[in-house]
């Protein structure tokens, strides 16, 4: 009986650099664009079916800007004036939200704060944390004042159970803490790493498009350049 091998599918594989997202086909010991020194990483490149498959379809259609409503007072107030003056008056449905800086700056303290301030007003909103566990966030949220029952805290980092959970929930908002522990295992790379951060963002962002939820992320910058 002839034996019948079946061919393997080669991986296709990037080089990107994990501070500024640069691609090469081959490693580099400096980035061309950013500067920065051996920060480039092989990740693996999905083909386009598996790309599709995985992503959330948002399905749009073109329709008239005449025929679209919108109003100055549907956005959504933080009650934190200085924020909602940054945003423009407050949060607008379906919007994506990145909020960085460097780590201990009080990124994960004033996203906390805005979910109370709606929970309070009876809005229900999802904190997800992928770094901290229930009790640190719990004992964060003592110190603030932070006990609306409609303030809900999920602890989860795999992609697919995050956007399951905000499906099932429909909250007024949410909260991704960090972007970087965030992963999707049909990504073979690490956490953190610019495949898996793109990944994350577009996933998160279609998602917020097609439900009208607004979704902020925290993401950390080191001062060395590092933004894993």
């Amino acid at each position: 009986m002839a034996e019948v091998r079946v061919p393997v599918k080669k991986i296709k594989t990037m080089f990107f650099c994990q501070n500024c997202g640069q691609q090469s086909t081959k490693w580099l010991g400096r980035c061309p664009s950013c500067g920065e020194w051996n920060r480039f990483v092989e990740e693996e490149i999905r083909d386009a079916d598996a790309a599709s498959s995985a992503a959330v379809r948002f399905d749009g259609v073109p329709q008239s800007i005449e025929a679209i409503t919108a109003d100055e007072g549907e956005r959504l107030r933080t009650g934190i004036a200085e924020l909602d003056r940054v945003l423009g008056g407050g949060i607008v449905a379906g919007s994506a939200i990145l909020v960085g800086g460097d780590p201990g700056i009080g990124k994960s303290t004033l996203l906390l704060q805005v979910l109370e301030k709606l929970a309070v007003r009876g809005l229900p909103v999802l904190y997800v944390s992928g770094e901290e566990s229930a009790r640190q966030i719990k004992l964060r949220g003592k110190r603030l004042g932070a006990a609306a029952r409609d303030l809900l805290i999920l602890v989860e980092v795999e992609l697919e159970n995050i956007l399951k959970r905000i499906e099932e929930v429909k909250p007024a908002a949410v909260v991704i803490d960090s972007i970087q522990t965030v992963y999707s295992p049909v990504l073979s790379s690490a956490p953190g790493s610019v495949g898996q951060v793109r990944e994350a963002s577009g996933r998160l962002i279609l998602l917020a498009k097609k439900t009208g939820i607004p979704v902020s992320c925290c993401r950390d910058r080191r001062r060395n350049g590092d933004c894993s």
